[in-house]
C-alpha cells in the first residue's frame, strides 16, 4: 500500500493567473490614484485618500502571497484578502450611510463602484480560489 500526501494545488496556477493579473492592476489603479492625492489633495480628504493608499498596499501585498503559492503565501493572501473583504464593506457601509465622512471617494467607497464594484467581488474571489486550491483530503 502505497500512502500519498494530500495534494494542494498551486495559486498561482489556472485561473490563479488571472486572479493575481487583476490584484496587480488594481495594486497599479489605487496607488496611482492614492499617490496623486496624497500629493495634491491631501487636506481636502485625507481619510479617503488614506484607505486608497491601504487598499492599494493590501492589492500588492495579496498579489504577491497569491503569487508566491506556498504555505507562507497563502497565509498572506487569506489574510490579505478577508481584510480587504472587511474593508470594502465596511467602508462602503460607511460611505453610503455618512457622505461627509469621505468628502471624496476611496477605492472601496460605495462597495467599489467606482471600479465597478470589483473591489467588492475581488475579495470573495480571492477567498474562493484559496478555498479550491486548499490542501485535498486523502
Amino acid at each position: 500500500m502505497v500512502e500519498t500526501q494530500p495534494v494542494r494545488r498551486a495559486t498561482n496556477s489556472g485561473p490563479g493567473r488571472l486572479l493575481i493579473a487583476v490584484y496587480l492592476l488594481f495594486a497599479i489603479a489605487a496607488t496611482s490614484r492614492a499617490g496623486l492625492q496624497i500629493a495634491t489633495r491631501f487636506d481636502e480628504a485625507p481619510v479617503a485618500y488614506l484607505l486608497s493608499a491601504l487598499a492599494a498596499l493590501i492589492y500588492i501585498v495579496a498579489a504577491v502571497g497569491l503569487a508566491r503559492a506556498g504555505h507562507t503565501g497563502r497565509r498572506v493572501a487569506l489574510a490579505c484578502c478577508s481584510l480587504e473583504l472587511v474593508g470594502v464593506v465596511a467602508v462602503g457601509i460607511l460611505s453610503l450611510a455618512d457622505r461627509e465622512l469621505f468628502p471624496d471617494e476611496t477605492v472601496w467607497s460605495q462597495f467599489g463602484s467606482g471600479y465597478g464594484y470589483i473591489p467588492l467581488v475581488l475579495p470573495v474571489l480571492g477567498l474562493f480560489w484559496l478555498w479550491r486550491t486548499r490542501r485535498d483530503p486523502a
